[in-house]
């Protein structure tokens, strides 16, 4: 009865204790899911770029602000010395770490006297029932309140990020992170009201889970997701979607993507959680308008063609992510996510990043450390010939993760010999395709507008070279060579 005293009695005082304001709570002229006042940040766990934890820092004040990282999630495996490496090379100076699994400790004066002037409140990953045992209904959890109070940022990635919703998911007190809905464990920080918040949803095949266990019968609950290395940044109840996946919205007011129960939304793309509706498309103004790109992709819904997929990005905001004539995945899974297209002459630019082992060998470990370049998800390499099978969305994600530097700094990254390298329209850029003449496949950077046009098809007469010309041309008409 022990085991299960504490959690009930942590449920309990939350309720009682709790500043979270209900849903109405500020009517018609503030926030209706959003913080009152400061922002918060959700990310989808795996590898974060730069401007994730940029943007976080940029929110608590500046590299000066006093940011506390809270790795209590990670239990065991914690270990002291990597906390706040991710803020500190961004360039935060001044990250506190803040961690006790004991109660009494979380509700000492002393203890939080020193998070007292904080501006931004980090939460790590891991198993989110260690949060809630150790903080929810102390002077701890109302200290990170504060934060927020007084217009600072709180956030967290993967269990950080669910912790922040009103309603927790996979809290359940084992390391059996496929149980949605624990009884004991229902509550979150409430940062977001009225909400619930899964993530590592394309990762792990997880998009149907939220659907499934808890949207569907709750429509009163507003479900976000967010894919690895994506991030909602939500201020007042305006949420934009940063980073190198999707995030997606269940119970919204908008219609739902065919088949599916939820709406994506793109990096670039603002919600917003009160009105439950789409704000804006990072693609909106663009000349890439789905006309468009529909009539120049129109011969490939035909699916005896292979199907093709499409990523085309400026400065970090995916203005077209869409894939023709493949078939409906499982688990809702994003047509452009699976399945890999093989990449031809393509592979080069990722063999251009392989290290071989301590004997010269290309091995496991080294298609491992490729791979984490990025955070892909289902590149996979063929030993027998070095050629690669990949998606548009994990080509992106090794597209932001080698070659990704912020706005504002220059890409010192050597250029793959895979890549011709010319100039069109007064423009720098770096081409490479999967079939002769340009055919087949198209990789197409600008670097200097941090531009980029990803073009996969099975169709070996394809024109992929005109095809990315084409939605280059579109996509970079209103931007400055």
């Amino acid at each position: 009865m022990r085991r299960f005293a504490l959690p009930v009695l942590v449920l309990f005082t939350a309720a009682c204790t709790r500043r979270s304001l209900p849903p109405d709570a500020l009517g018609s002229t503030g926030p209706r899911v959003g913080p009152p006042s400061g922002s918060v940040v959700v990310v989808g766990g795996g590898q974060q770029g730069p401007e994730i934890f940029a943007t976080f820092i940029e929110l608590a004040g500046g590299p000066d602000a006093l940011i506390v990282e809270v790795p209590t999630a990670g239990g065991d495996s914690i270990d002291a010395a990597n906390v706040g490496r991710g803020l500190r090379g961004a360039g935060a100076r001044n990250v506190v770490v803040y961690h006790t699994t004991d109660r009494a400790v979380a509700d000492a004066d002393t203890f939080v006297a020193k998070i007292a002037n904080a501006r931004g409140v980090w939460f790590g990953g891991g198993r989110h029932y260690r949060l809630v045992n150790s903080y929810m209904g102390t002077k701890s959890q109302r200290a990170f309140e504060a934060v927020l109070a007084r217009g600072g940022v709180v956030g967290g990635s993967s269990a950080g990020a669910s912790i922040l919703a009103s309603s927790l998911v996979r809290g359940a007190p084992s390391n059996d992170n496929r149980i949605m809905n624990h009884p004991q464990y229902l509550a979150g920080f409430g940062y977001l009201r009225n909400t619930a918040i899964d993530q590592h949803v394309v990762a792990r095949d997880r998009l149907a889970d939220l659907h499934d266990s808890l949207t569907s019968t709750r429509p009163d609950l507003l479900g976000l997701s967010e894919d690895e290395g994506t991030a909602w940044v939500v201020r007042g109840d305006t949420a934009t979607l940063i980073g190198r996946g999707k995030g997606f919205v269940y119970n919204g007011r908008d219609p739902n993507d065919a088949g599916k129960p939820f709406l994506t939304v793109y990096p670039g793309d603002a919600y917003d959680l009160g009105a439950r509706r789409l704000r804006s498309r990072a693609g909106n103004g663009s000349a890439v308008t789905t006309a468009f790109v529909d009539s120049l992709f129109a011969p490939w819904r035909d699916a005896t063609r292979g199907g093709a997929a499409v990523l085309v990005a400026v400065d970090g905001k995916v203005l077209l992510n869409r894939a023709w004539g493949i078939a409906t995945q499982p688990k809702y899974l994003p047509e452009t996510a699976v399945p890999a297209f093989p990449l031809g002459r393509l592979s080069g630019v990722l063999n251009a990043s392989l290290t071989a082992n301590g004997v010269g060998r290309i091995d496991a470990a080294s298609i491992r450390r490729l791979t984490a370049i990025g955070g892909m998800q289902r590149a996979r390499r063929d030993s027998t010939d070095g050629t690669w099978n990949a998606n548009v969305d994990d080509l992106y994600r090794f597209e932001l993760g080698r070659f990704g530097a912020r706005a504002g700094v220059r890409d010192t990254t050597p250029v793959p010999s895979a890549f011709t390298v010319d100039t069109v329209g007064g423009r720098l850029r770096h081409a490479a395709y999967a079939g002769p003449d340009g055919t087949r496949s198209a990789w197409v950077r600008y670097p200097t507008q941090r531009a980029v046009v990803l073009v996969l098809t099975n169709d070996a007469a394809a024109d992929a070279r005109g095809l990315a010309e084409q939605l280059a041309a579109r996509a970079l008409g209103s931007v400055r060579p």
